[in-house]
This record gives C-alpha cells, sequence and structure tokens, in this order.
C-alpha cells in the first residue's frame, strides 16, 4: 500500500511551505516523505520535488502558443487535464516502491476542488495505483478573522469535502502570524451566534440583510452536523506538527500494516543463573 496527501486550497494559502515543512520534519523522524508539484504555474518552492509537472508542460507553454491562447486560469485547467492524458508520464515517475509517502503540491486555483472534474480523475488513477488518498485543505487564518469571512472559508472546505469525497483534513496555516487579539477573535467563533453577530457588527449590506436567514442556516448546519473542523498549524512549532502528521496517518492508514515488533515493548528479565554465577 502507498499513501498520499492531496494538499490543495487557494493561492497563496501555505501549500508549497507546508510541504516542504513536513518532509523535512519527516526527514528529522528518519521517515521518507516525497513531495510532487503539480503547479504547472509554480516560480519557486522550496523543496526538491520527486516529480514537476513542469518538466511536461508549463502555464507559459498553453498562453503563448497560437492555437490555444489561454489565460492563466484555463490555462492551468488545461496543463491538469494535459497531465491526465499523459497518466504514464506520471506513472513511471512514480514508480512501484510499497510504503511509499508522497504530498502533491496541488495549483492554488479553488474551483479546480470546488466543482471541476479533473482533480477527481487524478484521485482515481492514484487509488487504481494502490494510493490511500487523503485530501488536506489550507485557509491561510488571517483569511478567517472576521465573521463573514470565516463562514464563507468553511463553505469552501464544505464544497471540497463533498467534491473529492476522500477523507478529509482541514488546516488553519499561518497560525505564528496571528496577533492576539485575532486568535481571540478566532476563538469566539467556535460558537455560531458569536461569528453571526460579527457579520453583524460589521455592518449588514442590502444583500447580507435579503439573505441574512440563509446565512444562519449555513452556521446551523455547520454547528449541529460538526462538518467543518480545522486544525490550526505552527510550522514553528515541532509538537505541532507531530501531532497534525500523526491525525492525518490516522485517516490514511499509514502503518496500520505494519508490522509491531514485540520485543520493544518486553521488559528484559534478570538472568538469574548470571546473578548465582556472581556470587
Amino acid at each position: 500500500m502507498r499513501f498520499a496527501q492531496l494538499v490543495v486550497g487557494p493561492a497563496g494559502s501555505g501549500k508549497s511551505t507546508y510541504c516542504s515543512a513536513v518532509a523535512q520534519y519527516g526527514a528529522d523522524m528518519n521517515r521518507n516523505i516525497e513531495v510532487i508539484n503539480l503547479d504547472p504555474a509554480a516560480e519557486h518552492f522550496d523543496y526538491t520535488p520527486l516529480v514537476d509537472i513542469r518538466e511536461l508542460i508549463q502555464v507559459q507553454d498553453t498562453m503563448e502558443d497560437e492555437e490555444l491562447h489561454f489565460g492563466p486560469n484555463g490555462g492551468l485547467v488545461f496543463c491538469i487535464e494535459y497531465l491526465l492524458e499523459n497518466a504514464d508520464w506520471l506513472r513511471t515517475r512514480l514508480g512501484e516502491h510499497e510504503d511509499d509517502y508522497i504530498l502533491f503540491d496541488c495549483p492554488g486555483q479553488i474551483e479546480l476542488y470546488t466543482h471541476l472534474t479533473a482533480i477527481k480523475r487524478l484521485i482515481t488513477l492514484l487509488q487504481d495505483w494502490n494510493f490511500n488518498v487523503c485530501s488536506v485543505f489550507l485557509m491561510d487564518v488571517q483569511f478567517m478573522t472576521d465573521g463573514s469571512k470565516f463562514l464563507s472559508g468553511t463553505m469552501a472546505a464544505l464544497s471540497i469535502m463533498v467534491n473529492l469525497e476522500l477523507p478529509h483534513v482541514n488546516i488553519l496555516s499561518k497560525m505564528d502570524l496571528l496577533s492576539k487579539t485575532a486568535r481571540r477573535r478566532l476563538e469566539s467563533f467556535a460558537i455560531v451566534e458569536l461569528f453571526l453577530g460579527d457579520i453583524e457588527l460589521n455592518g449588514l449590506s442590502a444583500f447580507n440583510l435579503k439573505y441574512k436567514s440563509l446565512t444562519e442556516s449555513f452556521g446551523k448546519l455547520i454547528e449541529d452536523y460538526s462538518l467543518v473542523r480545522f486544525i490550526p498549524l505552527n510550522l514553528k512549532n515541532h509538537e505541532n506538527m507531530g501531532d497534525l502528521l500523526i491525525t492525518i496517518d490516522n485517516v490514511i492508514q499509514y502503518g496500520e500494516d505494519q508490522d509491531i515488533k514485540t520485543k520493544d515493548f518486553e521488559e528484559e528479565e534478570p538472568d538469574v543463573f548470571e546473578n548465582l554465577t556472581n556470587e
């Protein structure tokens, strides 16, 4: 069995930084965690990718091609579709190693995960290649510090969960950049009435007044059924990183089929004959 995290989220949410940090944490723990770059528009990241989609196709290629002449968003979708058409290219570079643990650093175009089918087709391929896959959705915590944005981010997470149909983990990234005041505001949003009240305090436009009951219904839906839960992540906190990775490992069942070495749990019994000899 092989294991994969599909790291998704809007542009600027810290996906590449997360992948780099997890790979480094794995190295510190003597775990081999590889990263694959699936963003054909990426310019820079801190890790060395096992596979890089830019070796196959880049967004710039689709924008400069006289026949295609895509814009940035259309070009990005085309690149993912092109990768799927050339799935053998990806499979060859992935190899067939058992117990692989791979992070797929995905593009920041949110519609790829909320309603388009390309990423779902990629998931099907990975599952056919014997991968246990989970989706990891990153949201910049600084985007979530007022009620309306918190609700918007939560609904985006829910939409991705429903569309991808995978075991799913939501992460609030960049917690180390959050002020104490903003942190207290965020903690208060655990109570639906408080973040709905925050929306009202920040001014209700005519649009918001019209859809106030709909907003309240969304809030109640999330609270009553516990559909969305965010895990805060501070990349500078080693313990926080370890706890998060344990959570994700449990989600994708990493390590469940490994043999337990009972000798690691057995206490050594004293050698009575050695004691007799020494007397």
